[in-house]
């Protein structure tokens, strides 16, 4: 296997990668990109139809390059798909298609990533596959019993197969709430399970972003700008319990910067639900040959059960040495390596802060970049 020594290797040519690639194209920083996929930004190609970005679009460009004007505030996935691959080409930024990385293993005073087609020395490795690389799909019990079609949310793209058929989305996060209200605004039988209390807000409030007022409302002394959030929050989204669910008592904010979890951001769901257009239902216990059982013992019959269960980044697959790296939730704790980590970067990680992924990309990219600069 040939070895190419290089000074800095990006992992991952999505909007992470992009990002610190285009800050080091203005610093003058050479570099080496690889992807694993044919294409820059694979993900936002193969995302469902009818998706947008929930953060305004002022707040969620790659650095050095903002979106068209013309382009809407919420920009849709077609639109932001083109925009990355306009960005590849403003800044060339030329990946290496179709290169997985195996192993990053730290050896001497260099890092070794094989790949499925050479072997690199990189003094420092970016490694930009971000927190949703593998879906996450649990198994119930007698789940192979079952005679209908699962499916994670990841290969949902419209509503045409589901036409006709009852449908069951098991949770409740941003992307399950979404493909409910595509298949509900579809006249689709379509059934959410949620386990847990939820947290939701609205996108926007009177045609004003909640992402840009929850910036200002942050920076409000004494917990006045979080009390007046929890208050528009009741008047907006109201009490769910009758709907079958739970509103968390936890703040947005604090939540996020806890766990990494953003809220719901509803862009029409609740009120599918109180129209009775989405039903709600509880957690899963097990499967049967036509549908689901729940925890309280009553069983639905559905055609299509959809995982909206999440991703996970799965870092460890591939980096042989993450003792001491990775949180609780698996992800990577800081944003430049530490100690025995020395020399390894991680971008598209940082889901703790308000604004966003890519807010956070936007802003660790230059942390990273001037970290090697320097």
């Amino acid at each position: 296997m040939n070895t190419r020594e290089v000074k800095n290797l990006i992992i991952g040519a999505g909007p992470a990668g992009l990002a610190i690639a285009g800050r080091f194209r203005k610093k003058n920083i050479p570099f080496e990109i690889v992807e694993q996929t044919d294409k820059i930004a694979w993900s936002w190609h193969d995302h469902y139809d009818r998706l947008l970005l929930h953060t305004v679009k002022e707040l969620s460009h790659l650095p050095h390059l903002e979106f068209p004007s013309a382009y809407p505030r919420y920009v849709p996935r077609a639109k932001l798909a083109q925009y990355y691959e306009d960005y590849a080409t403003h800044f060339d930024i030329n990946p290496q298609f179709n290169v997985e990385v195996q192993s990053i293993k730290k050896e001497n005073d260099h890092w070794t990533v094989i790949t499925n087609k050479q072997k690199y020395h990189s003094e420092n490795v970016i490694v930009a596959t971000g927190v949703n690389r593998i879906p996450f799909s649990p198994v119930w019990e007698n789940q192979e019993d079952y005679k209908g079609e699962i499916i994670h949310s990841r290969s949902y793209k419209n509503v045409l197969p589901f036409k006709g058929k009852k449908v069951l989305i098991i949770g409740m996060g941003n992307t399950g709430a979404e493909l409910a209200l595509d298949l509900s605004e579809h006249n689709i039988d379509v059934t959410v399970s949620v386990r847990s209390s939820l947290l939701i807000v609205p996108r926007d409030i009177n045609g004003r972003p909640v992402q840009t007022t929850a910036k200002k409302l942050e920076k409000l002394p004494f917990g006045l700008g979080r009390w007046i959030g929890k208050q528009v929050r009741s008047i907006v989204i109201g009490d769910l319990s009758k709907y079958g669910i739970s509103i968390s008592k936890k703040d947005p904010i604090d939540h996020l910067k806890q766990t990494g979890k953003t809220p719901v951001i509803d862009l029409g769901t609740v009120q599918q639900i109180k129209s009775g257009k989405i039903k709600v239902v509880g957690d899963i216990e097990s499967f049967y040959e036509f549908g689901v059982q729940l925890k309280d013992g009553t069983q639905l019959e559905k055609d299509t059960v959809i995982l909206a269960t999440g991703y996970r980044s799965k870092v460890e697959q591939f980096i042989e040495n993450t003792e001491g790296l990775l949180d609780r939730y698996g992800v990577p704790k800081n944003v430049i390596g530490r100690g025995e980590h020395k020399g390894l970067f991680f971008v598209g990680f940082d889901n703790y802060k308000l604004g966003g992924i890519l807010g956070t990309i936007y802003n660790d990219s230059k942390t990273i970049a001037d970290a090697i600069l320097n």
